[in-house]
């Protein structure tokens, strides 16, 4: 895996917990605004949109980049839309990574 690959999805994994707890907190924002005086969500939801935005920019880019195959680049997409999906995206995406530093490892100790 070349530096730029690497980047785009440390970069994915990076915004998709924050992605995942702003829309949780957009949540909650629209849940008090209905059954209080408080009314978070223009705020929460710009802070989301900001966030969302990002993540489908990265995943795009990753996507690009790894070669992903469809069900794989669908997968990361569809976690951006479920409320703890962003979660579940940043884990599967660490493990992705740790595996791709270990097959480098094995590769430069084989040509070595």
């Amino acid at each position: 895996m070349d530096l730029k690959t690497a980047s785009a999805l440390r970069r994915l994994r990076l915004v998709s917990a924050p992605e995942a707890v702003s829309f949780l907190l957009l949540l909650v924002c629209s849940v008090l605004k209905r059954t209080t005086e408080f009314n978070a969500v223009p705020a929460m939801g710009m802070i989301h949109g900001v966030l969302f935005v990002l993540y489908v920019l990265f995943w795009a880019d990753a996507w690009n980049r790894t070669k992903w195959p469809l069900k794989t680049a669908a997968f990361y997409f569809v976690m951006s839309v479920l409320p703890l999906g962003g979660f579940f995206a940043e884990r599967k995406l660490k493990a992705e990574a740790e595996r791709a530093v270990i097959a480098a490892r094995a590769r430069k100790e084989a040509v070595a």
